[in-house]
């Protein structure tokens, strides 16, 4: 099969994997600057360009767009689509991932275990807002953050009414997500593809910091999860509609919370923790369900 890498750095460990691993499996990879993608929008003829060239015949697409670039990048997605061209992960299904009150939204209506998170507008709800939560410590997120950028631990009342006003201020959106104290400082990252679990890690923040990121100077350890954890993570990446997700989870008194839902896993942090192969799987995968014509859109957009 020709698959095409949507990846703005050819240089990248995920990006470098997955080549290496579709060539390995017999397959024509070749990674795309989705940046330097252009479209001709018609009915009949449908096209990708790529630097003076038509992007055509393609059998699969491995989506791997970075979240500053998810507009335009969905939008290429959707034409490779439009083509016929299999997505590993779906747009829309990208698009639900990276709004995280949506994703948050649809996982709530399905009865997914979650930290308690309120959304507000305006300052003279903050008191209330703050209140519904549980109250301080509890954690403040910027709707665009990622990788535990724009995250904040408030301590106390006035610290926590301070920060969620500077941010309003700055006309910012952010969640306000009760503190899972019980979990000191860790998470779980598991890896899902398809309907299964295929590799977890423990994420274990570095002395003094609440965020797990790996970009944060947390360490990752391989994990054993619980069969509810498991079942927690392949319906929070059914729910969303992704095929390949990191499904993020506390261990919480009152049992699994998901705390985000990631469409473009890092695989670097997981296949060294784990030892495991995941980029194959991720190649495995595509050969059992590419098939020209097979894409479809998940539920809702």
């Amino acid at each position: 099969m020709k698959i095409a890498i949507l990846s703005r750095n050819s240089g990248l460990y995920s990006t470098r994997r997955l080549v290496e691993s579709a060539r390995l499996r017999g397959h024509e990879p070749r990674v795309i600057d989705v940046l330097r993608c252009y479209m001709n929008i018609t009915s009949h003829a449908p096209s990708i360009h790529y630097r003076g060239e038509d992007l055509a015949g393609f059998d699969a697409v491995i989506p791997r767009i970075g979240a500053s670039v998810t507009f335009y990048g969905t939008a290429v997605l959707r034409q490779f689509e439009m083509l016929g061209v299999y997505p590993l992960n779906e747009s829309v299904a990208i698009s639900r991932a990276r709004d995280k009150l949506r994703s948050l939204q649809l996982l709530s209506r399905r009865g997914i275990g979650l930290p308690i998170t309120g959304f507000a507008h305006a300052p003279d709800d903050v008191e209330d807002l703050i209140k519904m939560v549980g109250g301080a410590p509890l954690v403040i997120k910027l709707l665009e953050g990622t990788q535990g950028i724009g995250v904040v631990l408030a301590e106390t009342q006035q610290a926590a009414e301070s920060v969620i006003e500077a941010f309003m201020g700055l006309k910012a959106n952010i969640l306000v997500q009760e503190y899972i104290k019980e979990a000191n400082g860790a998470d779980i990252r598991c890896f899902v593809i398809g309907d299964r679990v295929v590799a977890a890690m423990k994420r274990q923040a570095k002395p003094g910091e609440f965020r797990s990121n790996l970009h944060r100077g947390g360490t990752a350890s391989l994990i054993r999860i619980t069969p509810e954890e498991r079942s927690t993570a392949v319906r929070a990446a059914r729910i969303v509609g992704l095929n390949v997700a990191g499904v993020d989870i506390l261990r919480s008194n009152h049992g699994p919370v998901v705390m985000e839902v990631n469409s473009s896993p890092g695989l670097a942090g997981i296949e060294r923790a784990t030892g495991k192969d995941v980029a194959n799987q991720m190649i495995e995968f595509i050969e059992k369900n590419a098939a020209l014509g097979k894409t479809r859109t998940r539920g809702q957009g």
